[in-house]
């Protein structure tokens, strides 16, 4: 992650309530949440990259 996102209060308070639904789903255990999401975190860059991986290589 190279650049650093913004938000504004409206989005601040909807993300914060999406991680409060997250950490529910996870029955209020925030570490177990936080591994499961640097997870998928990590998945969601794996298919971003070879998404983005032919376009590099065409340029």
């Amino acid at each position: 992650m190279d650049r650093i996102v913004t938000l504004n209060s409206r989005q601040e308070a909807a993300l914060q309530a999406h991680a409060e639904d997250f950490i529910a789903v996870h029955k209020g255990d925030v570490m177990k949440a936080l591994k499961e999401m640097i997870v998928l975190n990590g998945h969601l860059q794996e298919r971003l990259d070879a998404l983005t991986a032919p376009r590099r290589a065409a340029r």
